[in-house]
C-alpha cells in the first residue's frame, strides 16, 4: 500500500471568497446597501440631512408615487428599490430654507414621475433624483440648495464609501464610467487651478463629499438612463465632466448663467448632457432594428 499522502486542498483567500459571495447577491441590493452606507455614514458623522422627517417625507413621497404610477402604468406595483435610492439621495441632496419639508415632497413626486412622463421609446432620459434636484433649483433658487458639505480630510470614511462604491461599481459593470469621470475630473481640476493660480486640493476635495459621492456611483452610473457600449459610456461620461467645468468657468467669470446653475455644477452637467446622449443612443439603436426594405 502507498505511503503517499494526499496532497492539501488550497483554502481560498478570504477577500476571494467575499467576492465570491458578493457576486451572487442581486445587483439591486448591493446598490441600496451603499446609498444606505452614505447615508448613515453623512449622518453620524455630520448630521448632514437635518431631520427624520425630511427622510421621511422623501422617502414616503417617492414609494407612494412609484407605487401609484407603476400600478396605472403596468398594471402591477414594481420593485420600490429605485424609489429608496431616490428618496435617500433627496434627503441628503436637498437643503431648503428654514424647516420647510414642502421641496422633499416635491422632489420626491418630480422624481419618479419622471421615468413615467419623460419617456423615449420607452425608456425616461433623465436620472430622477438629477431631474427633481435641478427643476427645484431652476424654479426656486432661493428656497432650495443642494448639500456642499464635505467628508474632507475625514479618512476612515472616504476609505469606507470608496472602497465599497468602487467594488460594488465593479460588481454591476460600470466601474468605467465612474473612473472615467473621476479621472477627467481631476484632470480637468488640476488644469483649471493652474490657469487661475488657486491651490489644486480645493478644486477637488469635492470628491470626498457625499454629493459627488452619490453623483458618481448612482447617477451618472444609471443602468436605466446610460448610453449602449463601454465606449460610449466612458465618452459620454468624460464629456459630462467638460460640461461640469464649463460651467464652473462660466461662474468663476460671472457669465450669465440661469439661476441655479453655480448650487450644482455636475448635476447640471449630467441634466443637460445625459438626455442628449441617451436620445440619440435610442434613435441610432431604433435605425438599426429597422428593416431597410428592398429594391424591386
Amino acid at each position: 500500500m502507498s505511503d503517499a499522502t494526499q496532497a492539501p486542498v488550497a483554502t481560498p483567500n478570504p477577500l476571494v471568497r467575499l467576492w465570491e459571495r458578493g457576486s451572487r447577491i442581486d445587483p439591486r441590493y448591493l446598490i441600496t446597501f451603499l446609498i444606505t452606507l452614505v447615508l448613515v455614514a453623512a449622518q453620524l458623522r455630520y448630521q448632514m440631512f437635518g431631520g427624520y422627517e425630511r427622510i421621511a417625507t422623501a422617502l414616503g413621497v417617492c414609494v407612494a408615487t412609484e407605487a401609484a404610477l407603476s400600478w396605472f402604468d403596468r398594471g402591477r406595483v414594481v420593485n420600490l428599490q429605485s424609489a429608496y435610492i431616490s428618496g435617500i439621495s433627496l434627503s441628503l441632496l436637498l437643503k431648503p430654507q428654514g424647516y420647510a419639508l414642502w421641496p422633499f415632497a416635491i422632489g420626491g413626486f418630480l422624481a419618479i414621475s419622471s421615468k413615467y412622463v419623460l419617456r423615449y421609446r420607452d425608456n425616461h432620459l433623465w436620472n430622477p433624483t438629477n431631474f427633481a434636484i435641478c427643476a427645484l433649483l431652476l424654479a426656486a433658487p432661493a428656497h432650495v440648495s443642494v448639500l456642499s458639505h464635505q467628508f474632507g480630510n475625514d479618512f476612515i470614511t472616504n476609505l469606507v464609501i470608496w472602497a465599497f462604491g468602487l467594488i460594488i461599481a465593479a460588481r454591476v459593470g460600470v466601474l468605467h464610467i465612474t473612473l472615467a469621470y473621476v479621472l477627467s475630473f481631476l484632470a480637468l481640476s488640476t488644469a483649471r487651478a493652474a490657469l487661475t493660480g488657486q491651490p489644486v486640493l480645493p478644486e477637488i476635495a469635492p470628491l470626498t463629499g457625499p454629493m459627488y459621492q452619490l453623483f458618481v456611483f448612482f447617477m451618472i452610473t444609471d443602468p436605466r438612463t446610460v448610453v449602449r457600449g463601454r465606449g460610449r459610456q466612458i465618452g459620454v461620461a468624460v464629456i459630462i465632466a467638460l460640461a461640469e467645468m464649463v460651467i464652473r468657468f462660466a461662474s468663476d467669470r460671472g457669465w450669465a448663467l440661469p439661476t441655479g446653475f453655480n448650487a450644482g455644477p455636475p448635476l447640471f452637467a449630467l441634466a443637460i448632457v445625459g438626455p442628449i446622449a441617451k436620445w440619440l443612443d435610442l434613435r441610432a439603436r431604433a435605425r438599426a432594428a429597422t428593416p431597410v426594405p428592398a429594391r424591386g
